[in-house]
């Protein structure tokens, strides 16, 4: 969880020196001996200013795509209430990181609340991801794989149903982080300072376990499934298949991308404790808190990458982008604003 660090500059570095900056799922290196002056002074320069440009584009980005599905598409197509879900789940990641950024650059100084809900933010955005990316891949599957007849199509009432399913099961995933997190004593060598951490080691341990099982299973339907729809398109060479599968396969692909070694890490941040030959090398700790610092930024960024996928691999929201930039620097003749409110008519669907 978050470290709460005092005001004071030498409270702070003493501080996260021992907490190593974990978000959500840090282990405590208590050596005293080995010193990670160099560990928090990269993370408390290259953070801030990081994360600073992932809100912007995240922000920005994500309100675009919800701008563009209220304006040019129709909610009707279960792939846009996808698509919707997923702009919304990286805005209420995205909603944390100011809090992230704000520690690194003034120390944790506020309630314990707020700390119990960034990390409840955080969960809840990253469980409420996986869930519509593989929902969003099984339908792909069902799509491309398993036709299904007009009779079959799913409905308005099937996507309201999912969406509801999907942030219940993320809220739920991630209500031990509201639960069980608390202001914690951390004892320092000139004192001691507030952390907010999970009440036992068990939680802490829990949640790290919880989030790397989520995301195996995901990985492992999302892999089926592609491998799937991957040989049903090279036997049957559908070029207007292909084109709808290219889409949701990038963003998957990205997610995973980012994801993979930052999971990797926080495993490897439970287990070296476990193992007394590996935690008290002090040079292996240095690299793995090195590790942490980078794979969570790769990670961290996944809010913002959606969008920008939208705009180079999905040709309408191309078109749709285009014409808001259009309308942002001119006026339509009304000739015009029919022509595109026709062509919008005419390609109603899926946000490819």
């Amino acid at each position: 969880m978050f470290p709460l660090a005092s005001a004071e500059v030498s409270d702070t570095t003493d501080l996260l020196l021992n907490s190593s900056l974990n978000f959500s799922y840090g282990n405590d290196y208590e050596d005293e001996i080995c010193e990670k002056d160099d560990v928090v002074k990269f993370g408390s320069l290259v953070t801030p200013v990081f994360f600073s440009v992932v809100i912007a584009l995240s922000v920005t980005g994500n309100i675009l795509v919800l701008v563009i599905l209220a304006l040019y598409e129709s909610l009707k197509s279960l792939t846009n209430i996808f698509i919707l879900n997923l702009a919304i789940s990286d805005l209420v990641f995205t909603v944390g990181l100011p809090f992230w950024v704000y520690y690194h650059v003034r120390g944790w100084l506020l309630p314990e609340i707020l700390c119990k809900i960034v990390n409840f933010v955080f969960y809840t955005g990253f469980y409420s991801s996986i869930l519509c990316l593989t929902s969003m891949t099984i339908y792909r599957y069902m799509v491309v794989v398993c036709p299904l007849t007009d009779r079959c199509r799913p409905k308005l009432s099937t996507g309201i149903f999912l969406s509801f399913l999907m942030w219940t099961i993320s809220i739920a995933g991630a209500m031990p982080s509201l639960l069980q997190t608390s202001i914690t004593e951390i004892h320092l060598t000139d004192g001691h300072s507030a952390g907010c951490e999970y009440s036992s080691e068990w939680w802490k341990n829990a949640s790290t376990y919880q989030q790397n099982l989520f995301f195996v299973f995901a990985f492992a339907v999302m892999a089926f499934c592609y491998i799937q729809i991957l040989q049903k398109i090279r036997r049957t060479r559908s070029r207007t298949k292909s084109r709808a599968v290219r889409l949701v396969f990038c963003i998957v692909t990205v997610f995973f991308v980012g994801w993979v070694p930052y999971n990797v890490v926080i495993f490897l941040r439970v287990l070296v404790p476990t193992l007394p030959k590996i935690s008290e090398d002090c040079d292996q700790s240095k690299e793995l808190d090195y590790a942490f610092y980078v794979c969570r930024l790769v990670a961290f960024s996944h809010c913002c990458l959606n969008p920008v996928l939208y705009v180079f691999v999905g040709v309408k929201f191309r078109s749709h982008l285009k014409s808001i930039l259009q309308k942002g620097f001119k006026r339509e003749s009304p000739v015009e604003e029919q022509q595109v409110k026709t062509q919008n008519f005419i390609s109603q669907g899926s946000m490819y």
